[in-house]
């Protein structure tokens, strides 16, 4: 683990981001060492730096700290954790702000091949985004809606929930983005004022069209999921995971094209 550059692994109690969960983080792949679609994770960090105030990071020198962590990693999780640092008097923010820096690396998570192969279940939370557009899009701190609506299974069967916001729009899953196949019509749902802009939802959205694919960002409910030809959930570790079954609705499987899956599957582990 590195802190600001340096081997640690304590930050000061007055740090904002463990105070007010005043921070942001990126979840990047790595593959023998090298972190994967670096260039699209530091995109939504800068994005997420402009919108909360940040006195941007220097990426060369983030791309350095990431690179010595991940060193002699043949399959793992790097998280990049930036926050305001400490300072400031309550919720005001100090200004200028000191950011800091927290690398650390993760196993890669053992996935069942299954997933893949046969799909997965999912189901919906009860627990209900809040709709705040200066904060949609970005990854903060701020996740204690995905804890709660995690917190709501435990059956091995359901690999992922749906959360909806507080118009009962479908949103995203806990750690995931939704995709729905209509057709030739590739549908996800519009995050303007809630959910995370996932660097793998913005791979499937622009190579969309090689697969004769019509991309839009849409509102969807319950019952469109249900309509839907296929349905899909993306991360930038899990990749492109097929779902097979949302409560009474099944799914085929064959409706994805096999080259979008293998193209995500590639280009999900690009480096840099």
């Amino acid at each position: 683990m590195l802190i600001d550059g340096l081997p640690a692994d304590r930050i000061p109690i007055t740090d904002r981001g463990l105070q007010y969960g005043d921070g942001l983080f990126e979840s990047i792949a790595v593959k023998d060492g090298l972190p994967c679609l670096w260039q699209r994770h530091m995109a939504r960090l800068e994005t997420g730096e402009q919108a909360l105030g940040f006195t941007p990071t220097d990426k060369q020198q983030l791309w350095q700290e990431a690179l010595q962590v991940a060193a002699g990693q043949a399959s793992a999780v790097l998280k990049i954790v930036v926050t305001r640092g400490s300072g400031g008097r309550g919720y005001r923010p100090p200004s200028p702000s000191h950011p800091r820096r927290i690398l650390s690396i993760h196993p890669w998570p053992d996935y069942p091949p299954e997933w893949y192969e046969k799909g997965i279940e999912i189901r919906i939370c009860e627990t209900r985004l809040s709709n705040q557009s200066k904060l949609a899009g970005i990854k903060h701190l701020n996740r204690l809606e995905q804890v709660l609506a995690r917190a709501e299974w435990d059956k091995s069967e359901i690999a992922e929930g749906l959360m909806l916001d507080q118009q009962d729009r479908v949103i995203c899953g806990t750690q995931s983005n939704l995709f729905l196949l209509k057709g030739d019509q590739l549908l996800t749902p519009n995050l303007a004022t809630a959910g995370v802009a996932g660097v793998v939802r913005e791979l499937v959205l622009e190579s969309a069209q090689q697969f004769s694919l019509k991309p839009s960002l849409t509102e969807l409910s319950i019952d469109d999921l249900k309509q839907g030809d296929a349905l899909f959930m993306t991360n930038a570790i899990m990749g492109l995971c097929p779902v097979v079954r949302f409560e009474q609705t099944v799914y085929e499987l064959k409706k994805i094209p096999t080259e979008l899956m293998r193209f995500i599957e590639r280009g999900s582990l690009a480096a840099g």
